[in-house]
């Protein structure tokens, strides 16, 4: 029985979360080997792409006359390309350009899925139907084919016209696997409660819903952040990604496979950094993965 004047829980307890609703600490996800490899590839990459050029010679649009398709030396750290730039600060400006757009495309397709799984899961009926509808329409659309048919209108809009287009096409299988885990949440007793205390549907789905799905959200930005890098990349190669004067690792890599066995350093150094840039992202992404949905401690007594 508890005390006059103490509150209705015994001294030793301590109450008890929702199911799902956790978070994991930074300093405990960062002790996840998986985790702390890929957090520091990951911002070593970031610190080379934008401050990397600072310390070269040379500058983005600078060309070297004397210097045409020459390997790395201390004049040029990697090397020419055949119009005499260097490769040292076109590169590190590609993956500036390729981080930019892993990390919006990632966060525009994941938000896009959170919001149209959550809403058709929480709300059956004709809600459902219509945004199951159209997700399993969106699926069976050739992307390769829309890409084509609209690239025009994209050239004019630059890269952000690509970044959109590119998250028009990655949140579907998300969107219905947010949709199954809505279901599921939405008969739990704290969603229950919620709704009878005269929560909102929106309140509910922001502050109940959506938390619990935090670790398949977090996964699935890191994981689309290397699918867009890859996406851009393939695009660039048969010349509907980034378009000049912008530069991409796809751009650069599309540039530089045909000097691939005569002048490897065309093609390497772009090449590399695409790999460092995928592994870390997949790294970070799997070891919060792990941690998200691993680490749920058993409430205390």
């Amino acid at each position: 029985m508890p005390r006059p004047g103490t509150s209705g829980t015994l001294p030793y307890e301590t109450p008890a979360r929702p199911p799902g609703r956790r978070s994991a600490a930074p300093p405990a996800l960062l002790r996840r080997p998986r985790v702390l490899a890929g957090a520091v590839l990951l911002a070593l990459l970031a610190l080379l792409a934008w401050l990397g050029p600072l310390a070269a010679p040379w500058g983005f649009t600078e060309r070297d006359h004397t210097s045409f398709l020459q390997p790395p030396s201390p004049r040029h750290w990697f090397g020419t390309d055949a119009t005499g730039r260097d490769l040292y600060v076109v590169t590190l400006v590609g993956l500036r350009k390729s981080l930019v757009i892993g990390l919006l495309v990632a966060v525009l397709t994941t938000a896009a899925a959170a919001v149209v799984g959550a809403v058709s899961g929480y709300f059956p009926g004709l809600p459902d139907r219509v945004l199951t509808w159209l997700t399993d329409l969106a699926l069976v659309v050739p992307p390769l084919l829309v890409l084509a048919v609209l690239f025009p209108v994209a050239e004019r809009g630059g890269w952000l016209a690509l970044v959109l287009l590119l998250a028009a096409f990655g949140w579907m299988v998300t969107a219905r696997m947010v949709r199954g885990a809505t279901r599921s949440l939405r008969r739990r007793e704290y969603v229950r409660a919620a709704r009878y205390l005269g929560a909102s549907p929106t309140a509910i789905i922001v502050r109940h819903l959506l938390p619990n799905l935090s670790a398949l959200l977090v996964a699935d930005v890191t994981v689309n952040v290397s699918a867009a890098v890859i996406a851009e990349t393939g695009l660039s190669y048969v010349g509907l990604g980034v378009q000049p004067p912008d530069v991409s690792l796809g751009t650069l890599i599309a540039d530089g496979t045909r000097y691939a066995t005569t002048h490897p350093w065309m093609f390497g150094f772009c090449t590399g950094l695409l790999v460092l840039l995928v592994l870390a992202v997949n790294l970070l992404g799997e070891g919060l993965h792990d941690a998200l949905t691993r680490d749920t401690p058993a409430p205390r007594l």
